[in-house]
């Protein structure tokens, strides 16, 4: 296993990081226990998990992979484990997480944190990240920004206020964005230069063969800055193991959660599925089972799956880095 440093943080992680957002729905406690396992055994180092989760969101589930992981983490050296967790955000419907949280002002953030600190049985969190923008901004699928969405939020000025106060406090050691924009990043970071506030040291993004819009704008941001990419999504829902070419009905998360899967139901993806899978098997290349594919970028820190077996996730290097 290689190791890299998490964008300037002192953290050096592997670059493969272990996603377990099917943590107590479509894998139960024992399963979970088995992947942590195989993926500390491989030198993993880097969990990511989220107080959302698992997926998909509901209120009787929410939390459940929190507390898997924290299980887990009873029996390991918490200082040879990251664990990197996140905050939900605001409009998306979970009335269940905090009545729906409606902003991710203080309250929220304060509320959230201790909530994963309990759930993860730890005094703290290595990498606490905000797992949506406050902001409206096109996200899980969608491309355009659409300004007649606009609605108030949240500034990054509090956010980062509250966020620097939990590192300052040791319940936090670093901190980073998720689904964000160039926009975002660059306000997160003139804020934090201007104000004298925390620093963010990655973002988790989508990153894949079917979604590469990393690359257009957040590339240069996130080189030049120093800041990982943690790379979500690298089999693009399992699309790209190739897996549902021949057998459309294959069990997997497309087609027990169909609803979920909809950012990737789109004209052009069948296509290229069946077009990469034929490159691959061309070129001897057995797609998908070791994240075979995924494009290597600079500034990836980790890249995590999400399997339901014991596969753990492919990493790349972000600054020469890269992990939900």
């Amino acid at each position: 296993m290689k190791y890299t440093k998490l964008g300037n943080s002192d953290l050096q992680v592997s670059e493969i990081a272990l996603g377990t957002m099917t943590f107590g729905q479509q894998n139960t406690f024992a399963e979970a226990c088995a992947q942590l396992d195989y993926a500390l055994a491989q030198g993993v180092n880097f969990i990511d998990t989220a107080e959302m989760y698992p997926v998909p969101a509901k209120a009787e589930t929410q939390g459940r992979t929190e507390e898997y992981v924290g299980k887990w983490l009873q029996g390991q050296a918490r200082d040879k484990v990251i664990i990197g967790t996140k905050v939900a955000g605001p409009a998306r419907g979970m009335a269940w997480i905090r009545n729906g949280p409606q902003s991710l002002d203080r309250a929220n953030i304060l509320s959230a944190v201790e909530g994963s600190l309990q759930r993860l049985q730890t005094d703290y969190i290595d990498l606490y990240q905000i797992h949506w923008p406050a902001r409206n901004v096109p996200m899980f699928g969608k491309s355009n920004y659409q300004p007649e969405y606009e609605t108030p939020c949240t500034a990054v000025e509090e956010q980062l206020t509250v966020l620097t106060e939990l590192v300052q406090s040791g319940k936090v050691r670093h901190i980073g964005v998720s689904n964000e924009t160039p926009w975002g990043v660059a306000e997160f970071l003139k804020v934090a230069e201007c104000s004298g506030l925390q620093r963010i040291v990655s973002i988790q993004n989508p990153c894949n063969l079917l979604n590469r819009t990393f690359e257009t704008g957040l590339h240069e941001m996130c080189y030049r800055e120093q800041i990982s990419l943690l790379a979500y999504s690298p089999l693009a829902f399992g699309l790209l193991s190739g897996k549902y070419v021949e057998n459309p009905a294959a069990q997997g998360r497309m087609t027990l959660y169909p609803d979920f899967g909809q950012r990737y139901h789109k004209p052009n993806v069948p296509a290229a599925v069946a077009a990469y899978a034929q490159l691959a098997e061309q070129h001897g290349v057995v797609y998908g089972a070791d994240g075979a594919g995924i494009p290597a970028q600079p500034p990836i820190c980790s890249q995590h799956h999400h399997r339901r077996n014991h596969d753990v996730a492919v990493a790349g290097k972000p600054q020469q880095h890269r992990t939900g």
